[in-house]
């Protein structure tokens, strides 16, 4: 019986191989997100989906109040007629994310009756299953997904995973400036952009 020993140096290239194509897929996957969250569209939907963010007391975080900005924008410029806020209860002693973010753009001038919420949401998932609960409810059935640009991508394959007429509409703005910052939060998106295509969560 022959005893044949794969060389050594054969095993090393093929897991420089390995190693290679999974940078590669990895540096992609990273670049796509970026050009995604860069792109901007001019669709009209029935309602924009904020997802939900920090809150600071009874005030959104600079973050959380970046996201309702624009909504308000989309809201008053015709390109929405609802307003669908998302996010629970992220300290005991702090209010629903969803209901400060109501709060702030009722001080907008955005119409009570034009502002519906949900407040059990903790995860990016969560924030869309249960604004689709609420649309349905409310025969809404096209939506502007609002969030940071890196943020885009993962949130728009949910939402359509979900079954979600739904399209990107990220903020012009983000308080996420710095290379260090965009760079960290790239990072986290693209691990969590795999984590989705594999487990769908």
């Amino acid at each position: 019986m022959l005893n044949y020993k794969i060389p050594k140096k054969w095993l090393i290239w093929v897991a420089m191989a390995l190693i290679s194509a999974l940078l590669l897929t990895i540096a992609s996957s990273a670049s796509s997100i970026y050009l995604y969250g860069s792109s901007t569209n001019n669709t009209k939907a029935d309602a924009a989906i904020v997802l939900g963010a920090a809150v600071w007391g009874q005030e959104p975080s600079p973050v959380f109040r970046e996201r309702i900005n624009h909504a308000i924008n989309l809201y008053k410029n015709g390109s929405v007629k609802t307003i669908i806020f998302t996010g629970g209860v992220g300290e005991s002693n702090e209010p629903a994310e969803a209901i400060v973010g109501k709060n702030y753009a009722l001080a907008q001038q955005v119409k009570a009756a034009d502002i519906l919420t949900e407040t059990q949401s903790r995860t990016t998932h969560q924030n869309l299953k249960n604004a689709l609960e609420v649309a349905n409810a409310h025969q809404l059935r096209k939506f502007l997904i609002v969030s940071d640009p890196l943020h885009m991508k993962r949130a728009v394959l949910m939402a359509r995973g979900l079954g979600m007429d739904a399209h990107s509409s990220p903020t012009p703005t983000t308080r996420y400036r710095s290379f260090h910052s965009q760079m960290e939060f790239l990072s986290r998106e693209t691990y969590f952009y795999f984590v989705y295509l594999v487990f769908k969560i």
